[in-house]
């Protein structure tokens, strides 16, 4: 990979990971035949269609859409062979509780952040519905919580539930398979259980996460871009920063229209839960800090040890000083490109953003992890006009 030069031209926006990837979990509630489109083509689909499949569901894919056969009888076991490749493996806990009444997960692996040791079991007659408050709000346990309790007896109230786009949207879901849910996209879930749910089509969001990606490129590489099938409204927070920054944005029909004329500036990015600044953009921010005029300060309030990349970014040339949950970015004119490694997915890509704002070659190792969340990030970049190939 190459410093690239402006980047121009129209990005189509695919169906986001973190939400397909807990609709195909879901799926495990109804008996029969549940299909998913707008599925993007990523490594981490394929690792959850493998996992559903070790119990006993068949899956088909044609394109971007995903068919899933649940049988009458489910083997509720997730083994760690395949639990460890992915983190987001544990929402399978949920929908097997609520169905069949057992569970054994496998404690998952995936990015390289954060312990999670040990696998739980889990066992009831039927599910009883209870009022929960969640210390945090956790998009996992969130997710977890709202499969379980759609089966549950009785009424079930989760409080200071996690609001992320892809709660909505599994919402949304679950009540076109006929769970009653109020409060959806609110900190204030209200679910009375029924008895069964019905197999459904149904569509997954897009990516703001992936529009995020391409956001931050066109921050370092100056430029315009059209994004089809952004969701402005999933990302609220991010596009303020942006502005902030000095890169021009506007919503239309199709999507995102984003412009960068010169260099940005430096901005403070602090993460929060929904509708605050999602931890998954951080990085994609940090590598445009780097370049950016100025210095900005850095915290991270969701997951502790998520600055592991900085050190590779320091291996560019950037001037990055990091100290528990903060960190310190000031901007130089250009990074230098170098070998780097890539610790997990949003790592990884935003070694791609710092190479394309780097003189000379960057080579990005275990790019792996860019494949389990990207559906052909370089092929995509390099539409555009920026510089960069997987080999």
């Amino acid at each position: 990979m190459l410093g690239s030069g402006p980047l121009n031209g129209d990005l189509h926006i695919g169906g986001a990971k973190n939400s397909a990837l807990k609709l195909m979990a879901a799926s495990l509630l109804a008996e029969g035949s549940t299909s998913l489109t707008n599925v993007p083509d990523i490594t981490d689909v394929s690792i959850m269609a493998e996992l559903l499949e070790a119990m006993g569901v068949k899956i088909q894919r044609t394109g971007q859409r995903i068919d899933i056969d649940v049988p009458a009888e489910i083997d509720p076991v997730a083994p760690y062979s395949l639990v460890e490749r992915m983190r987001a493996s544990i929402v399978v806990l949920g929908p097997l509780l609520a169905r069949i009444g057992r569970a054994r997960v496998a404690m998952p692996g995936g990015d390289d952040f954060g312990s999670r040791p040990g696998d739980i079991s889990g066992q009831a007659d039927r599910l009883i519905g209870s009022e929960v408050s969640l210390e945090f709000p956790s998009v996992g346990a969130t997710e977890n919580l709202l499969m379980a309790s759609v089966l549950a007896e009785g009424v079930t109230v989760i409080e200071n539930a996690a609001r992320e786009p892809e709660i909505t949207d599994l919402a949304n879901f679950l009540s076109q398979m006929g769970a009653q849910i109020e409060g959806v996209g609110t900190s204030r879930l209200t679910i009375k259980g029924v008895e069964t749910l019905t197999p459904v089509t149904y569509s997954v969001i897009p990516d703001r996460i992936e529009a995020a990606t391409y956001l931050s490129a066109l921050a370092v590489c100056g430029g315009q871009i059209r994004l089809r099938g952004a969701r402005p409204d999933h990302m609220e927070m991010l596009l303020r920063k942006l502005e902030e920054m000095g890169m021009n944005l506007e919503e239309d029909d199709s999507g995102l229209r984003a412009e960068v004329t010169g260099r940005l500036e430096a901005v403070d990015v602090s993460t929060l839960p929904y509708p605050g600044l999602a931890t998954d953009y951080k990085p994609f921010l940090v590598a445009a800090l780097t370049v950016a005029h100025g210095a900005g300060m850095v915290t991270e309030n969701i997951f502790a040890g998520r600055f592991r990349y900085i050190d590779e970014l320091v291996r560019m040339g950037a001037e990055i000083r990091a100290e528990g949950r903060h960190a310190v970015v000031r901007g130089v004119d250009r990074l230098s490109g170098a070998p780097v490694r890539a610790h997990d997915i949003r790592a990884g890509a935003a070694l791609v953003i710092a190479g394309l704002a780097a003189d000379g070659e960057t080579v990005i190792s275990n790019a792996h992890h860019v494949d389990r969340g990207y559906e052909d990030l370089a092929g995509k970049l390099s539409s555009v006009g920026a510089k960069v190939a997987r080999t």
